[in-house]
């Protein structure tokens, strides 16, 4: 079997991608250990200085080949649909931002670690923060956005434009409004645009995130060449549940799943997984029922090609 490539992983045993580079290591060789051969460390929304520090952390962990790049979730992500992100933090496109990550990188050695940064592209400046991130080789990916169809559908189409290759819509379905026949938002112009070839959707294939059923209908739609399944793994995962964070907020996990605190509701939104991909594998073939080589194709040739770019 082809290795396992997860592009948007936020750490495991406890520990968060970034924090500590004692702990970002150790999460990193517990999906190693899993199955996954290539993992990308995400990191949630966070303020400026913080975000410098989690990459200087992370950034020798992408040098000695323990992480196979970097990946940005925010802070420029919208208010409405920020899922376990803290609001006080999102904001708008920063360009200073980006080039302080990019010299942090440089300065470790490793100058192309940063492989993709989601952002919602109705927040103010973001054709500016494309255009930037493209000049660096980073790839641009649309998620946790409260954008129309038609926002989206331009948005993917200048970020095809600006970086030569297919854009990355984070976790389709999840951070987004949901789809309705009336109002088909980004999850219609993420479908249609990766029926077309023109982009690649990520999936969580947990069991949690998206139905079995909906896994089924989006690999009969666009194909596993258009699919990057994808952990979204918390700290959590390999533990058991219990109180956990990501990034500021407080996190309750309970029958192996994770939502932000809510006094115990249980009705918070939903904060990551605690599957690794090889988990999420499983389920998509021995639940969602798709087969065995399409779901490989999406945790393997699909994700890789992103990292080969």
């Amino acid at each position: 079997m082809s290795t396992l490539v997860d592009l948007h992983c936020h750490g495991a045993l406890g520990h968060e991608f970034g924090r500590d580079t004692g702990g970002s290591r150790a999460a990193a060789a517990h999906h190693r250990d899993a199955g996954v051969g290539r993992l990308v460390g995400s990191l949630v929304s966070a303020t400026p200085d913080t975000l410098v520090g989690q990459v200087a952390t992370l950034a020798p962990l992408v040098a000695s080949g323990e992480l196979a790049g970097l990946h940005l979730e925010g802070p420029f992500l919208s208010d409405e649909r920020r899922g376990a992100h803290d609001p006080s933090v999102l904001t708008d496109p920063d360009l200073a931002l980006v080039e302080s990550l990019v010299e942090t990188c440089a300065e470790a050695g490793v100058p192309d670690a940063l492989v993709q940064w989601t952002f919602a592209p109705e927040r103010a400046g973001s054709d500016e923060f494309v255009a930037a991130l493209a000049r660096h080789g980073i790839l641009p990916a649309v998620g946790h956005t409260d954008a129309s169809a038609d926002a989206v559908s331009r948005s993917l189409a200048s970020i095809a434009d600006a970086c030569g290759r297919a854009p990355l819509v984070t976790h389709l379905f999840n951070g987004m409004p949901a789809f309705h026949h009336r109002s088909g938002g980004p999850v219609a112009a993420a479908l249609a645009s990766a029926a077309r070839g023109d982009c690649i959707v990520e999936l969580i294939a947990d069991g949690v995130h998206v139905a079995p059923e909906v896994v089924r209908m989006v690999f009969e739609t666009v194909g596993p060449e258009r699919i990057a399944l994808v952990s979204d793994a918390m700290a959590a995962t390999g533990l058991g549940d219990g109180a956990y964070t990501i990034g500021t907020l407080e996190v309750e996990v309970a029958d192996g799943v994770a939502r932000l605190a809510d006094g115990g509701s249980g009705r918070g939104s939903i904060a990551g997984s605690t599957s690794t991909l090889a988990d999420c594998v499983r389920w998509a073939v021995e639940v969602a029922g798709v087969p065995e080589a399409d779901v490989l194709t999406a945790a393997t040739t699909t994700p890789a090609s992103v990292l080969a770019t």
